[in-house]
């Protein structure tokens, strides 16, 4: 029998906060600390996991754990986080159900290892595959690029996210990822320019500071030194524990497997020191005539430096920092800015540029992980958000903070409870409405549009006249004064009067989660964030690729005088539009998977004490086991609660062949379980008391203990039997190899003396044989020699008379021929004068001009048939050489060394054609009938003329086409239809751009605004590229319209297709499966050319 592991088998403490029994304070966070002083790190309440974090590592995470919550229910093991993301996954991949899980917690809770956890758990237990894992990686690397510039250090964590992060997962119908898309809200870009005490900027500054190499750091005009930047904190820019040069190499590598091109990454960190460099410009003031105040730039080297990064020019920027331009319907009013203005102006630019700059590298890495396929995708949402915060000093950030979570409080309650009410209807159990507290009143404070905080923020900044942050706490004292959650010093409810705690500056609102004292100094300007158009359109006017992008607000062209929407505003429709609440709010309840992460405050190991009470408290969820608890405490299918409890019954055990609700109906019965402690539904059965269940516990444990006891007392029982047993077979084997052996020896002595007397017997025959056969050999020999001396005698006599016979013979033919030749020679001597030139030169071009015409380097010349021509042959060979100078194959000649001019040096496959003749139409396009049609419609002599691949951008396939090549055009046809698909002027090509390695591919580039030039430029294979690159080169010369065209040799360029352009990008790697030069398509603006280094085209 198998024993399935439990949540409740070997539990410490209490795994489901459900269970627990008495449910009150002091039981609560002694579970906690029960469990974790065992490094039970992981808790349940219902679907929710806290989880404490422990500030070291744990043995937790291994891939055998991985496989050990893999395909398992959630409550079948001990509490985790694998669990919950299993759930998750499985509901997704096999009840076609979308997921949303959702983390928070206070700073330094783990909130963003939580996520990574997450994410690495679904890509482990995903399908695999080369596409598969692509996407994987992508999806998993996009998390070092946003801690680089989204995370910090402060107070209480390392490695903090400043921002909210939301990552919807797409997956197909066999639950594999095909992409996903990032939301980020509310990045505390605030921290940009300053930073609170014992924190630093975000990480992407020190990380470029210190990884970068000496050349990069020289390009951006930096230097390594911290203290040469105001913006930089000082006092905790090491961090131990964090090595920020090795960060920077993940970063650069995450942002390479992402997809970003190398001209975008160095644009990125051109904008990160662009703001180092912006905060170090000071100002200094100068009075004008008019007796107003003025600022000036102190010194301008670092804006010289950070304006020739971003290509602005210095004046116009300079001009920006010093006035300011408002307009008015048809007016414009330019006023100068004093000092703390131009201050003011810097931070607000450093802080737009970085946000927006943070707002387009989630855009990027959007674009290369989105899903490619158009189908219907299932998705599994992320969401690493801000959880409650209370600080001793809580601003505008802290308000919105805690504003966000009151949303999320409100709808988690509701779907909690909703999920737990529709469960008892769909099981018909009996439902009793529970009581809660509805923080909606809370949320109505802050987001009402009439008369909510949010709303008279707004109202208070747009406001004319004087205003300030005392007057917008005027104005709260006096419109919500009278609400409950709602606490001023200034107020017109007089119990607030002598609250000493409660400052004058301040108020205070009464949260979910307790009171919170917020400091309204900030609030205006931090609600505010404007930037003025002056520094907008200086911005757009930056050469730089990325400012124009950033700031299209700028452009004069757009001016919009409507005032930009204030921060407040920007997060409260954020809030209302948010994906993840959608999801909740549009989805059934059991559809969505949440957690809970939480810890203590301090960064040393946790200390349990009364004040963690109200920290638990913070975290959406909770405290809403009251609610679970109301109902019934656990419930379970019937076939798992049989399959557990069945030993505790006679009947069922061991097994029961009815169905499974009437066993568990046979159990209940026999145990006698009152019936007000549990319910019978549809397919569970639900227990309301703890105690019953921890009943049904013990019971089971006492069980499987005298079942323990039965299976070890039958189990010795065997043992013992069983070693009787071997004991037997053994001495039966023993005895049976000892006989075996005996006989075997006694057969072999046997054997030998047998063998012996046989031996002995064969050689006395076989000498007795011997003697006799060697006498009648003897007397063979003696006859053979006999008969070989005389036959030999007879056949010397018979030689001698032949030899005579032939002697004479050869004398008689050999005056016969001497005669024969003086007749021949008298008669050809009339004769040879007069034809001797012309059998001469028939023989010189039949046998030694042809063959070598189009061969330059051929130096061969026939051997002389006769000594006597030795003199002939000498002087006619140098004729030949030099007069082959002046043959009609010159412009070959001449296209060979303009190949070489080209080529020559830079390109590997130029040595491989210079052996092979320049042919020109390798098609015979005028003699062949098949290509009659398409030399028809081509009217020019074609000077080339041969079967190219055009590369598909998509797939990076080739498709054949033919190459013609006139003097005025480019034709591009079908090679089966011969049907025309392409015909470029040859003034309309600009440049043609090939690798240095030994492939076949060129691309045309047209140039921009032509005809031509609609759907892009062309990539071509083709195997004579030397031949056709130099006759284009030829016919661009030659031309009196045309343009010389340019030859651009390198191993990256660039192409464009249609709208979009591709980097095609040449490497070098082995063959693969004995193939040669391949393309593929690595991302949606990149081509990646294989070329193997042994690679030869002819």
């Amino acid at each position: 029998m198998e024993v399935k592991t439990s949540l409740l088998d070997n539990m410490i403490g209490v795994g489901d906060m459900v269970l627990l029994e008495p449910l009150s304070e002091d039981s609560f966070i002694d579970n906690l600390r029960k469990r974790f002083d065992h490094n039970e790190i992981y808790t349940y309440i219902g679907s929710v996991v806290i989880s404490i974090n422990p500030y070291r590592s744990l043995p937790i995470y291994t891939p055998d754990k991985v496989e050990e919550y893999r395909n398992r229910n959630f409550y079948e093991l001990s509490p985790h986080i694998y669990a919950l993301a299993d759930e998750a996954y499985r509901s997704l991949r096999d009840q076609d159900k979308d997921q949303c899980i959702l983390i928070t917690g206070e700073s330094g809770a783990g909130k963003t290892e939580a996520s990574k956890l997450v994410m690495s758990y679904v890509a482990a237990v995903c399908g695999k595959g080369q596409e598969v894992n692509k996407v994987k990686e992508q999806l998993l690397q996009s998390n070092p690029v946003l801690e680089a510039f989204g995370n910090a250090k402060t107070v209480r964590n390392d490695n903090s996210s400043r921002f909210g992060k939301y990552m919807d997962i797409e997956f197909d119908f066999k639950g594999d990822p095909l992409g996903g898309v990032i939301s980020n809200y509310l990045l505390e870009k605030s921290r940009v320019v300053k930073q609170p005490r014992g924190e630093r900027n975000f990480h992407v500054f020190y990380q470029l500071l210190s990884g970068a190499s000496d050349d990069t750091l020289k390009k951006l005009k930096l230097e390594r030194d911290f203290s040469k930047y105001n913006y930089l904190s000082l006092d905790s820019a090491a961090v131990n524990g964090l090595d920020d040069a090795a960060n920077f190499r993940t970063v650069r590598n995450a942002m390479q497997i992402v997809g970003f091109m190398e001209d975008e990454m160095q644009s990125v960190l051109e904008l990160v020191a662009a703001v180092l460099k912006l905060g170090n410009i000071e100002f200094k003031p100068e009075s004008r005539c008019n007796g107003t105040d003025e600022s000036r730039v102190k010194d301008k080297n670092d804006l010289k430096e950070m304006c020739e990064l971003l290509g602005i020019e210095q004046s116009v920027l300079e001009r920006a920092f010093s006035y300011r331009t408002v307009e008015a319907k048809m007016e414009k009013v330019s006023t100068t800015l004093n000092v703390s203005q131009a201050y003011y102006a810097r931070d607000a630019l450093a802080k737009n540029l970085y946000s927006r700059l943070f707002s387009w590298l989630v855009t990027r890495i959007n674009e290369s992980i989105k899903a490619q396929a158009k189908t219907r995708h299932k998705v599994m949402g992320v969401l690493d958000i801000y959880g409650f915060e209370i600080f001793e000093d809580n601003s505008f950030e802290q308000f919105i903070i805690n504003y966000c979570n009151e949303k999320l409080q409100q709808i988690f309650i509701e779907l909690t409870l909703r999920e737990e009410q529709e469960e008892y209807v769909r099981e018909g159990i009996e439902w009793t409405n529970i009581e809660y507290f509805n923080n909606a009143v809370i949320c109505d404070l802050i987001e009402n549009n009439q008369n909510g905080i949010l709303a008279m923020l707004d109202e208070e900044c747009l406001r004319p006249g004087t205003v300030t942050d005392e007057t917008f706490l005027d104005k709260l004292n006096t419109v919500c004064a009278e609400h409950q959650h709602f606490e001023s010093r200034l107020s017109k409810n007089s119990k607030f009067l002598t609250d000493h705690s409660l400052p004058h500056n301040c108020f205070r609102i009464q949260h979910y989660a307790g009171k919170v004292l917020y400091r309204v100094e900030g609030f205006m300007d931090k609600n505010n964030d404007l930037l003025y158009r002056d520094l907008s359109q200086a911005m757009y006017k930056a050469n730089h690729s990325l400012i124009k992008q950033l700031f299209p607000e700028g452009n004069p062209a757009k001016v919009n005088l409507k005032r930009p929407p204030t921060a407040g505003f920007q997060f409260r429709a954020s809030v209302g539009t948010f994906s993840f609440l959608m999801m909740l709010q549009t989805f059934p309840a059991d559809s969505s998977s949440c957690g809970g992460i939480q810890s203590p405050r301090q960064k040393s190991l946790p200390h349990f004490h009364r004040l963690f009470w109200s920290v638990i408290k913070r975290v959406p969820g909770l405290m809403e086991t009251e609610g679970e608890r109301a109902g019934y405490a656990f419930r379970q299918t019937y076939e798992p609660c049989l399959e557990r409890y069945k030993m505790l019954c006679k009947r069922t055990w061991p097994h029961w062949r009815g169905p499974a609700r009437e066993g568990v109906e046979v159990l209940m019965t026999d145990l006698q379980v009152p019936p007000e402690e549990f319910s019978y539904g549809r397919s569970k059965i639900f227990i309301r008391n703890p105690r019953t269940l921890f009943f049904l516990e013990e019971r089971r444990k006492q069980c499987l203990e005298d079942l323990a006891t039965l299976i070890q007392k039958i189990y010795r029982g065997w043992k013992c039997r069983t070693h009787f047993l071997l004991l037997k077979q053994s001495q039966i084997t023993v005895s049976a190899w000892y006989r075996r052996y005996a006989q075997q020896k006694k057969y072999k002595r046997i054997k030998s003396a047998t063998t012996l007397v046989q031996s002995y017997t064969r050689g006395w025959q076989a000498r007795k044989l011997l003697r006799e056969l060697k006498y009648q050999k003897r007397c063979k020999e003696a006859v053979t020699t006999i008969s070989a001396y005389w036959h030999g005698t007879q056949a010397r006599r018979e030689l001698r008379q032949l030899k005579q016979e032939a002697r004479n013979k050869h004398a008689v033919s050999v005056i016969w021929a001497g005669w024969q030749g003086t007749k021949v020679r008298r008669e050809y001597r009339k004769f040879f004068r007069a034809n001797a030139g012309k059998k001469i030169y028939d023989f010189v071009i039949q046998r030694i001009v042809t063959p070598s015409l189009h061969v330059p380097i051929d130096r061969s010349w026939p051997s002389r048939p006769h000594l006597f021509l030795d003199d002939a042959h000498t002087e006619l060979r140098r004729i030949f050489h030099l007069w082959r100078v002046s043959y009609p194959t010159q412009p070959v000649y001449e296209e060979k060394l303009e190949a070489s001019e080209i080529f020559k040096d830079k390109k590997a496959l130029y040595p491989s054609s210079v052996s092979q003749p320049f042919k020109g139409d390798y098609l015979e396009i005028t003699k062949n009938p098949k290509y009659q049609k398409l030399n028809n419609v081509v009217e020019e002599k074609v000077l080339m003329a041969d079967v190219v691949n055009k590369i598909n951008r998509a797939n990076g396939k080739g498709t054949a086409r033919i190459f013609l090549l006139t003097k005025k055009n480019v034709v591009l046809a079908d090679q089966k239809t011969g049907q025309v698909k392409a015909s470029v002027p040859l003034p309309d090509l600009t440049s043609v751009s090939v690798s240095t390695q030994s492939d076949g591919f060129f691309a045309l580039k047209l140039k921009e605004g032509t005809a031509s030039a609609v759907k892009g430029d062309f990539l071509l294979s083709s195997e004579h590229l030397i031949e056709i690159i130099t006759k284009l080169h030829r016919a661009g010369t030659t031309a009196a319209d045309v343009e010389q065209l340019n030859i651009d040799i390198s191993d990256e360029f660039l192409v464009q297709f249609k709208q979009d352009k591709v980097c095609v990008k040449f490497i070098q790697g082995a063959p693969k499966n004995g193939s040669g030069v391949s393309c593929k398509r690595k991302n949606n603006r990149l081509l990646e050319v294989s070329v193997p280094t042994t690679a030869a085209t002819s």
